[in-house]
């Protein structure tokens, strides 16, 4: 089994987040498996949907008031920012530094799921009346004028 796929450890029964996750480990496992060639191209996908999953993250601690935000939201900054540099590194042809770092993300992906992720889900399952998670909710987070 490759470090680079979901397994049932990231489960958060939380669809939402849920979703997301086997979003972001099937594109970094399209990374894992990219020729040289298709290497930034997969890397760029990658990072696109982690700023959107982290931005629908952000905006959840937000709206609940989660307490552990300020920490989970700094991992956040500090993640993308690397793999934004991975992104520079893969378009110089520095592809086996970027390869490394595919794994390294999704080492690191699997201590914040089951960390700083699950206290995020089990607080959204906690919270009173209409979730922030619904869909008319997504809908209205991703098209504005919806």
């Amino acid at each position: 089994m490759s470090p680079v796929e979901w397994t049932e450890m990231l489960q958060l029964d939380h669809e939402p987040m849920d979703r997301a996750s086997r979003e972001f480990m099937a594109l970094l496992g399209a990374a894992e498996r990219a020729s040289d060639a298709e290497l930034a191209s997969a890397w760029g996908a990658v990072i696109d949907h982690t700023v959107a999953h982290f931005e629908l993250e952000d905006r959840w601690m937000r709206e609940t008031r989660f307490a552990g935000a300020a920490d989970h939201q700094l991992q956040h900054r500090v993640v993308l920012n690397l793999m934004r540099d991975g992104l520079a590194m893969a378009r110089a042809g520095q592809c086996p530094a970027v390869r490394e770092l595919v794994l390294e993300v999704a080492a690191w992906f699997s201590k914040h799921a089951q960390a700083m992720d699950a206290a995020l889900a089990l607080h959204m399952r906690h919270q009173p009346g209409p979730r922030p998670h619904t869909t008319a909710r997504r809908k209205a987070l991703r098209d504005p004028t919806a």
